[in-house]
């Protein structure tokens, strides 16, 4: 199978790119990069849940833009670089514990924007949050 991916990377050194930032401190973590999407994982607990103990709509925003953000960056070629220009997100059920998953998939990957869609299930696979990220292409 042909994969979308331009730049080469493994799992480890992707997850290495996530430190010292906001997806280290969310405890982000990429679990797989298949040749058409990427997948991730986050856990729901002190660092990501809002006051009333449920995963925080914002902590979702941010698992989706990183996401979107990394597998835009994989698709370009070595000089490039994106940087998101719109997120929306539709948050349709809670979650209050364990973790999400996440899959990034591209909805267009042209020369100078992309759309990313990233869907965040629980851990029953029930659909959380449906996300939508766009990046402009930079280089």
């Amino acid at each position: 199978m042909q994969t979308i991916w331009k730049k080469t990377i493994d799992l480890d050194a992707l997850n290495d790119m996530g430190k010292n930032c906001l997806i280290e401190h969310l405890g982000i973590v990429f679990t797989a990069l298949h040749p058409t999407h990427l997948e991730a994982e986050m856990p729901v607990d002190s660092r990501t849940c809002q006051p009333f103990g449920l995963l925080h709509g914002g902590a979702s925003v941010v698992l989706a833009e990183s996401m979107g953000s990394m597998a835009g960056w994989l698709t370009c070629r070595e000089e490039q670089n994106v940087v998101g220009i719109e997120v929306n997100a539709s948050h349709h059920r809670a979650v209050a514990s364990g973790k999400v998953t996440a899959v990034c998939q591209p909805l267009h990957l042209g020369g100078q924007i992309q759309v990313w869609q990233i869907e965040i299930k629980n851990l029953r696979g029930k659909l959380c949050c449906s996300a939508r990220l766009t990046v402009t292409v930079l280089g």
